[in-house]
């Protein structure tokens, strides 16, 4: 799955500085290797995290002056890899992130996400609205925990990090 932004200098309709538009991505691909068909509801929510993610980001590496970039986002020996690449599509660098401090928020994660996909079709908005907040606050505790581990190699946002932690979701979906 892989989405190009229609132009790197227009953000959202609106233009952006130089310095926005070099430190942010214009592609995002997931590798195909390392994910599974996901259900329907769980396909759109990695469509949607692509095309957000590259609709408005702030993505910089630490240390480079160079940008835009493009992202492969792929999983190697149980380790989360961040393959990053200029706007040609030259390697620039490959972070490789342990997945075990994300565990637990994963667990959980997908278990609050079963009850939310199976409460949409049958539960009382009330308990919808609970259930997904416990959802969101479960994402942005894994999204917070993924700029802490990016920290010193990757600055983001704190919205490019919820986006990241989605699509870093999408890789252990396996259908």
């Amino acid at each position: 799955m892989r989405v190009r932004s229609p132009s790197a200098s227009i953000n959202s309709g609106r233009r952006v500085d130089a310095a926005s538009a070099q430190n942010r991505l214009i592609s995002v691909t997931l590798d195909e290797n390392s994910i599974g068909r996901g259900s329907a509801d769980q396909e759109h929510e990695r469509a949607i995290a692509v095309y957000d993610l590259i609709e408005d980001n702030s993505f910089a590496l630490v240390g480079h002056s160079g940008g835009p970039y493009a992202l492969i986002i792929s999983l190697m020996d149980a380790k989360l890899v961040f393959d990053v690449r200029d706007e040609s599509g030259a390697s620039v660098i490959t972070h490789i992130l342990s997945l075990t401090p994300f565990k637990r928020i994963l667990k959980d994660y997908f278990l609050v996400c079963d009850a939310y996909y199976a409460a949409i079709r049958t539960a009382t908005p009330s308990r919808i609205e609970a259930i997904d907040m416990g959802r969101r606050g479960l994402h942005n505790e894994g999204a917070q925990l993924l700029a802490e581990r990016l920290k010193g190699k990757i600055d983001t946002d704190s919205d490019t990090a919820r986006r990241l932690f989605t699509l870093i979701t999408a890789l252990h979906w396996k259908g």
